[in-house]
């Protein structure tokens, strides 16, 4: 068997096996299993990702999507992070073109014509390229965050990616997430607390009104709710 046969077998398994798993356990089977052949994703909305890998790993890799695009706030909790957590190493990702570089060869503002190629170029193939060099990588996915996602597995094989994918709060209520942010004091994106919900690239990404589901501020207007990153 390949090594890609191997490991996807291993994520058959353990979809099966850690079905009920808590964010520990999951966390914990990510190290035991893979120990520093994986990254942990993080948007930068919060750290609650962060801080529970870095209970069980405290030098963990941490992916973190630069677009070029993202509000003044994002960076500054990613630099936040990185003082909160100095063991961990963040691994910022870039599209192969600058933003000058893709508007000279697009035109200006792509993501006004056409998100899906400006996601594409600035996370999708990014995210592809820097997750080729790891055997698996963590998300924050949730079921509740979207129709979407609601039946996300603890873990899975990533067949887009090629590699395991585990999604250890994927059981999550909003109201575990959240109490788990106020329990132990979570490094949270200022953003949040005026009605960002749901934080991605400056351009694409809305306050949302009281009530509204909190993906509602991604590409408001357009049939879009995916970055593609997640499927």
């Amino acid at each position: 068997m390949t090594a890609t046969a191997d490991y996807k077998t291993l994520a058959e398994r353990a979809s099966r096996e850690l079905a009920d798993a808590t964010a520990e356990e999951a966390l914990r089977w990510t190290v035991e299993t893979f120990g520093d052949d994986f990254i942990v994703a993080s948007n930068m909305q919060d750290a609650v990702l962060i801080d529970l890998a870095t209970k069980v790993k405290s030098d963990v890799d941490v992916l973190f999507l630069e677009t070029g695009y993202h509000f003044p706030e994002t960076i500054g909790t990613r630099d936040a992070v990185q003082t909160v957590y100095p063991g961990v190493k963040i691994v910022n990702a870039q599209a192969e073109q600058s933003v000058a570089e893709q508007d000279a060869e697009y035109g200006a503002r792509l993501h006004e014509r056409d998100a899906t190629m400006c996601c594409n170029l600035r996370k999708v193939v990014p995210l592809r390229k820097t997750l080729a060099k790891y055997s698996a990588w963590v998300t924050g996915v949730r079921r509740v965050d979207a129709p979407t996602r609601a039946n996300t597995p603890i873990v899975t094989w990533d067949d887009r990616n090629g590699l395991v994918k585990v999604n250890p709060i994927a059981a999550w209520t909003d109201e575990e997430f959240n109490g788990y942010i106020r329990e132990h004091g979570i490094l949270e994106n200022p953003l949040v607390s005026i009605g960002y919900l749901s934080i991605g690239c400056a351009p694409c990404t809305a306050r949302v009104a009281p009530g509204q589901d909190p993906r509602s501020g991604r590409w408001a207007g357009q049939s879009k709710t995916e970055c593609g990153l997640h499927g």
